[in-house]
């Protein structure tokens, strides 16, 4: 399978990622919500638990917007994705660590960690689009922790972040399915 084709059939099952970006901006929102409503501990819970869901739900979106939500076994690129959530966990890792000293500071590394892994998406999807989505990201991230932002606001970014970029991506991907038709 040639490159350009491993990307074009990751972005074909995928709506180019854009379900995955529109669920993980879902799942951040809520974690601000029940911030709000709870305490930070569940929030910093919800999103962990609820990120074990983005891909899964994902999947299904992508089926039901007539996806295959499936990549082709011989993809290479599928081996990528699949190690390129280790950047996750040690994120979370050092989110959970950092924020027993420093609770604020647990959204603003994971958006960076997010970011950080968003900028391999373009390789996975052939979509620059990651690029600004990884770099904004990291820089909403630092942002939060040089302005001393308020322990809800990095989940309230990421999710609107998330939710705004996954709109741009789902038309560009479906841009793309027009061209090869």
């Amino acid at each position: 399978m040639k490159f350009e084709d491993a990307q074009q059939n990751m972005n074909l099952a995928y709506f180019g990622g854009g379900t995955g970006v529109l669920v993980s901006g879902l799942v951040w929102s809520i974690a601000g919500f029940v911030a709000l409503l709870h305490s930070n501990q569940v929030s910093m819970l919800t999103l962990f638990f609820g990120g074990m869901f983005i891909h899964p739900l994902a999947m299904l979106l992508s089926k039901a917007l007539k996806r295959s939500g499936n990549h082709d076994p011989k993809n290479p690129l599928g081996k990528l994705a699949l190690e390129s959530t280790i950047i996750l966990f040690v994120g979370l890792f050092l989110a959970f660590y950092v924020a027993k000293l420093q609770a604020e500071w647990f959204y603003p590394i994971m958006l960076m960690i997010i970011g950080v892994r968003y900028l391999i998406f373009n390789t996975l999807y052939g979509m620059k689009i990651y690029w600004i989505l990884g770099a904004l990201l990291m820089f909403f991230g630092m942002g939060c922790i040089v302005l001393n932002a308020n322990f809800v606001i990095g989940a309230f970014i990421g999710g609107i972040t998330e939710i705004l970029f996954a709109i741009v991506i789902f038309a560009q991907s479906k841009g793309l399915v027009l061209k090869t038709e």
